[in-house]
């Protein structure tokens, strides 16, 4: 101890020390603040890490993006359905359609029409085996969601807003022609010409028909037309093997109608040639508002 008092040791470890600690005080001064923050973040499992030791960001970015638009489409999504069955159903046109063809389909029944085109369909039946099960399955509700769910996914994935948003439409549209059918039928509750259950309205009908009046909505009479066609293939062959009667097509083919073109039509952004009207405004001297045509290919 006395060597290290006279060769002044202690003297050198002390400002050896001071020397330290300022050194260390002054590099704590100059880290960035985001950089103190982003050490926080590792540190602590509530910033920024999820249960697994993993960073959320990372996850999220790691997401399909057809998932990501899934998600934010589905948060909107009850309200658009509430909407769009308030304007599909309480417009004065389409309340006059829907009940004119459930005027007729009351009519038909109760006159035993229904009941002669049965027995036609039963003595002529043309759809049997591959024909028949075709036709059931091109028709099916699930089918035309299956299929508007791939062309949504798609889209999302290609990040095609066009084509994303009107899928989404054909999805909406599905999806109101459904509620309104599966809850028309449990008031009904009425047995087909073969004994099966609930057979007013029919499902394949007013499904088929909604498709067939969104794509005609959307890209005209070139798919319009060949889509009405197939509709109308699904619905005789609904009556033609005794699935449902004629009154039942009647209504489900007008549900169909009237819920695919006025969704169709509230969501369709106004084409002229296949060119997109989108609203111009320039900014100059004189200002200028008028419209421009953009066509994406």
């Amino acid at each position: 101890m006395g060597l290290y008092r006279r060769s002044g040791f202690w003297r050198r470890f002390v400002c050896a020390v001071l020397i330290f600690a300022a050194g260390c005080a002054e590099s704590t001064r100059i880290v960035p603040e985001r950089d103190t923050y982003a050490c926080c973040e590792s540190e602590s499992p509530q910033h920024g890490l999820n249960e697994n030791g993993t960073n959320k960001n990372k996850s999220a970015s790691q997401e399909p993006l057809w998932l990501q638009s899934a998600r934010a489409d589905l948060a909107k999504w009850p309200n658009r359905i509430i909407e769009d069955s308030k304007d599909s159903f309480l417009r004065l046109d389409n309340m006059t359609a829907l009940l004119l063809a459930g005027g007729i389909s009351v009519a038909m029944h109760d006159s035993n029409a229904d009941k002669n085109i049965a027995e036609h369909f039963e003595k002529h039946r043309c759809l049997r085996n591959l024909r028949d099960e075709s036709l059931n399955i091109i028709g099916h509700p699930a089918t035309h969601f299956a299929a508007s769910t791939l062309w949504y996914v798609l889209s999302a994935e290609n990040q095609d807003q066009f084509n994303r948003e009107r899928a989404w439409t054909m999805r909406t549209a599905l999806s109101v022609t459904w509620l309104a059918t599966m809850g028309l039928k449990a008031i009904r509750d009425n047995e087909s010409p073969n004994g099966k259950n609930w057979s007013w309205p029919s499902g394949h009908a007013s499904s088929s028909f909604t498709v067939a009046s969104v794509l005609d909505e959307f890209y005209g009479p070139k798919v319009g037309i060949p889509a009405y066609g197939l509709a109308s293939l699904v619905a005789y062959r609904m009556m033609d093997t005794g699935d449902h009667w004629a009154s039942d097509i009647v209504f489900g083919a007008t549900l169909g109608w009237v819920v695919g073109h006025t969704i169709a039509g509230k969501h369709k952004k106004l084409e002229i040639a296949g060119f997109e009207v989108l609203p111009y405004i320039a900014t100059s001297d004189d200002p200028v508002i008028g419209v421009s045509l953009l066509r994406r290919f």
